[in-house]
């Protein structure tokens, strides 16, 4: 897995075992079975630092941000903008005011699409995403599409999970816009050479948004060596509380941007003749913020760096090798998506029994997974298959969690093979 600038790691073995014990929701039985979470793609688990955090928010900081001239409400704008400050360290962006905060990165991707998308994509131009984007990263720009008059371009990719960078290159020409792309698939794990896509783009005068969900947990982002003019990314899929979510824009771009949304806190002045709004990142927050969430997230960063990303990366890493020969033992199973770079994600498929009957036997027996197209209707049409079965792979998770996988699946063989 590349990494990129990891965070010197502690000399100290990596140990799953002590990290789960940080996690209080692990420690559960599901069915009468201890339960072995892996849909990590889907949301992650909450240590104790981030669950205390949110609580100690509510206990002791609680009051509205921005607004308020008294004690309680300086403090949660204090906390608040220091979390945004921690965001800004965590993607090295160049200044804190480069991050905004939304609802995830849905949200974020819609922000680009009716700010920066609407002013800058007209009749005949074009947007670039690839085949393996997840919905989120695809129908915000077929709306922007069909109301600008503009064509939607799709980077093909391989059976084994690739993408074509040749093809990618003759997409890109005068009439291209914008190309927004998946850093790491969340059907198939794979991990796009986003860095260099970005640099044939902006060769072109070209900007490219990186969805980011599922790289964030896993992959140390510097948002200035990846040369992105935009990051989304959620707090969820990060050890973070739901409902939290970033977006990471370039100065020169964001404060070229019209507002997302009309309300509170993104002002300077109204009256009803004209409202002049504030500068970015509060042009795009209007209204009351995820206070509590913003500082949870913020919780999780510091959690996630205490570990270190370097040791992160290799136990993710030799886990999903791990995982990927107990899989191969499993007769009639098909990996989905084999491409070089890979984060801990598995998609696959057993003989004739579908996903959905897979992952409720699992259930049974305490293992958590996710069946279906996983938002990516069109990557599973380019693959031939309805929908796969999917094991997501995160810090808390164990070689003997996937010897429980691989023991379950042989189950499923039994009751349906």
């Amino acid at each position: 897995m590349n990494t990129g600038s990891a965070v010197p790691a502690r000399d100290v073995a990596f140990d799953a075992a002590a990290i789960r014990q940080d996690f209080p929701i692990l420690r559960q039985r599901v069915r009468g079975k201890p339960l072995v979470y892996l849909d990590n793609a889907a949301t992650t688990q909450k240590p104790q630092a981030v669950i205390d955090r949110v609580s100690r928010f509510y206990a002791d900081e609680n009051a509205n941000v921005h607004r308020g001239v008294h004690w309680l409400s300086e403090r949660a704008t204090e906390e608040y903008e220091r979390a945004r400050g921690a965001v800004g360290r965590f993607l090295n962006a160049r200044d804190p005011q480069e991050i905004v905060f939304v609802r995830g990165t849905t949200e974020a991707v819609n922000l680009v699409a009716s700010t920066y998308g609407r002013t800058h994509v007209g009749r005949g131009d074009e947007v670039v995403i690839s085949a393996m984007e997840h919905h989120s990263n695809i129908v915000p720009w077929q709306l922007l599409c069909e109301q600008q008059g503009a064509r939607l371009r799709v980077i093909p990719v391989s059976d084994a999970g690739e993408l074509d960078l040749d093809a990618y290159a003759t997409l890109l020409n005068e009439r291209t816009r914008i190309v927004s792309v998946v850093h790491v698939s969340n059907a198939l794990g794979t991990i796009n050479p986003v860095e260099e896509m970005v640099r044939r783009a902006h060769r072109r005068g070209i900007p490219v948004l990186v969805d980011g969900a599922q790289a964030a947990a896993h992959i140390r982002i510097d948002v200035q060596a990846l040369g992105c003019d935009f990051y989304a990314l959620s707090g969820h899929k990060m050890f973070g509380p739901t409902g939290i979510g970033v977006l990471y824009g370039s100065s020169g771009l964001l404060s070229t941007m019209p507002p997302y949304q009309g309300g509170g806190d993104m002002i300077s002045s109204v009256t009803f003749e004209q409202t002049l709004y504030k500068p970015p990142p509060h042009r795009f927050e209007a209204g009351t913020p995820h206070i509590a969430g913003a500082v949870g997230l913020a919780a999780a960063i510091e959690y996630l760096s205490g570990i270190g990303w370097e040791r992160i990366a290799i136990h993710e890493r030799e886990l999903l090798e791990y995982a990927t020969r107990a899989l191969s033992r499993v007769p009639g199973l098909r990996v989905i998506g084999t491409a070089k770079e890979r984060a801990g994600i598995l998609s696959f498929v057993l003989d004739d029994v579908h996903p959905h009957d897979v992952g409720t036997i699992l259930d049974r027996e305490g293992v958590a997974i996710r069946a279906g197209h996983h938002c990516c209707q069109p990557l599973m049409d380019r693959l031939g298959v309805p929908a796969t079965a999917r094991v997501s792979l995160a810090i808390y998770n164990t070689r003997e969690e996937v010897d429980a996988l691989e023991a379950a699946l042989q189950t499923v063989r039994g009751v349906l093979g």
